[in-house]
């Protein structure tokens, strides 16, 4: 197209130089319109070649719009990779969720590339159609030109002389000829070219379109590939996976649920027991009993069984029978003088009056107080009543209290236990100051036991003062007896000392009838006698 345009270039300055020549000044306006038609033809001219830059320059962009758009999927296809890969412990909905995703991805690419091959026609189109309005408007515009360029030729010729105008006539007929069968030879060339540009833009965008067909299929069945390599993969995986935590959960649940039911038997146990305690202590009887196997448990951690007794009766002419009473010594050592211990729960007073605590009831909280401070003080009357009788018990009694709480309240009651001592003589006590008071009671056991003792004990030490005398008189007969056999040793010892001196220059003698002589032959009574006096 270059060429063409030189040629036709080369063309017109000849074409201007002989118009020069021919027509000489009238000429140089024709000559200057022609420049400008030149010119204009010369700019439309660069335009087409700017037009024909640009659909090359956008199949240039559409193919780095493939290849941007291959690239993207291989990055697409890698980071999907990734994702599967990161996605292994995930199941089919992320399989399924990643299968639409690379169809998106292919529709869309799909669509890009129909859009793109669209716009690339209809912009050839609109091109070819744009190039072919234009190059029809100029050869009008150069028509309209070379006949007013003709008339005005005419018109000025006509004041010239017939020959010249003759002359002139012929010359422009010819050159508009002339130009005007250039013009068309440039309108087929220009029409060659676009349509040679519109082929060959056809055909990239055909090639275009089997390569990028082509990359798709391979891109599709390297999908296909990989995503069902993948998904064998990922099912195996999944399987395996599956099946240890599947394994693992079933042994899970298995000890949990092995736990849970020792947990049920543990509960079940402890409901049975707390409904046993439930019982208990709704029960007035129960209470009683559990109150008195507190105190009787007390008592024997803490005194001897010598030191109290159970179910005493310590009111003569009377069949009331306390609990517990402590054996205190009396004036006369076979009757004794009972303390009486006796256990009182009064329990349903002092749960109304927490249930008002908790409740914050303040009309509630006076009224359960006072009905517990009356149930302590009726309990209280009638351990007196019935179990208090000096001088056969102390002048006071014991009411126990198996509840730390309760004698806690009975405490924080104020005058409460002050009354009760002054006006029944009774001393309220809870597990704690219970074992606290029986422990002073068992060292004033231990004194009095010692105080009892001791006249015995004198009794025994002047036993012993006397047989210590004897057993003096005994020591110093022994001595004498001693010191006699001592003088007796002493005699035997001179007398063997003699008998060993005689000895001396005494030989062994023979024996002739093979018999022992005895030493000292057989002496007659007489001689025994003198032989004893001698000895002695």
């Amino acid at each position: 197209m270059v060429a063409l345009l030189l040629v036709l270039l080369w063309w017109l300055q000849g074409l201007r130089r002989q118009t020069q020549l021919a027509l000489g000044p009238d000429a140089m306006r024709l000559q200057a319109q022609l420049l400008q038609g030149l010119q204009a033809l010369d700019v439309r001219l660069q335009q087409l070649e700017r037009s024909s830059q640009s659909t090359q320059m956008t199949v240039a962009k559409s193919e780095g719009a493939l290849d941007r758009v291959t690239q993207h999927v291989q990055t697409q296809l890698a980071q999907t990779q990734q994702d599967a890969l990161a996605a292994r412990r995930e199941q089919a909905v992320a399989l399924a969720s990643f299968r639409e995703e690379v169809a998106q991805l292919a529709l869309r690419l799909t669509g890009d590339s129909q859009q793109a091959r669209a716009a690339l026609a209809q912009s050839s189109a609109e091109q070819a159609v744009h190039v072919q309005q234009r190059f029809e408007a100029l050869a009008e515009t150069t028509r309209g030109t070379l006949d007013s360029l003709k008339g005005d030729i005419q018109h000025q010729l006509t004041h010239m002389s017939t020959n010249m105008g003759a002359a002139l006539k012929d010359q422009l007929g010819s050159n508009g000829e002339q130009l005007r069968h250039q013009f068309a030879v440039l309108q087929d060339a220009v029409s060659q070219q676009l349509a040679a540009l519109t082929q060959g833009q056809q055909t990239t965008a055909e090639q275009l379109r089997a390569t990028l067909n082509e990359r798709l299929a391979t891109i599709q069945s390297d999908n296909a590939l990989k995503l069902d390599e993948m998904r064998r993969t990922v099912d195996e995986k999944l399987h395996a996976t599956l099946e240890q935590r599947l394994g693992e959960s079933f042994k899970l649940v298995s000890d949990r649920l092995e736990q849970v039911h020792k947990g049920l038997g543990e509960m079940q146990t402890l409901a049975g027991s707390v409904g046993d305690l439930k019982r208990v202590m709704t029960n007035v009887k129960s209470r009683g009993t559990w109150g008195e196997l507190q105190l009787g448990s007390i008592i024997d951690n803490v005194l001897t069984p010598e030191q109290y007794a159970r179910n005493v009766k310590t009111v003569p002419d009377s069949d009331e029978l306390v609990e517990f009473a402590i054996r205190l010594p009396g004036r006369n050592d076979d009757q004794p003088v009972w303390l009486p211990i006796d256990a009182k729960y009064p329990v349903e007073h002092y749960q109304r009056l927490q249930d008002a605590q908790d409740s914050a009831d303040r009309v509630g909280i006076v009224a359960a107080g006072n009905a517990f401070e009356t149930s302590i003080r009726g309990e209280a009357r009638k351990i007196a009543s019935k179990y208090v009788a000096p001088p056969h018990t102390t002048d006071f009694a014991v009411m126990y209290l198996p509840s730390e709480g309760l004698f806690a309240e009975v405490l924080r009651r104020p005058g409460l236990v002050e009354a009760l001592q002054n006006e029944h003589r009774i001393v309220i006590t809870g597990p704690a100051n219970l074992a606290a008071m029986l422990s002073s009671l068992q060292m004033g056991f231990k004194t009095l036991a010692i105080e009892k003792r001791s006249s015995e004990v004198w009794g025994v030490l002047g036993q012993v003062k006397t047989e210590f005398g004897k057993f003096g008189e005994v020591v110093e007969a022994t001595r004498k007896s001693i010191d006699a056999a001592a003088r007796k040793f002493d005699q035997v010892g001179v007398r063997t000392r003699a008998i060993q001196r005689h000895l001396r220059n005494v030989q062994e003698l023979p024996n002739e009838a093979g018999q022992e002589q005895p030493l000292f032959p057989a002496t007659s009574p007489g001689g025994d006698q003198s032989a004893s006096e001698d000895e002695e």
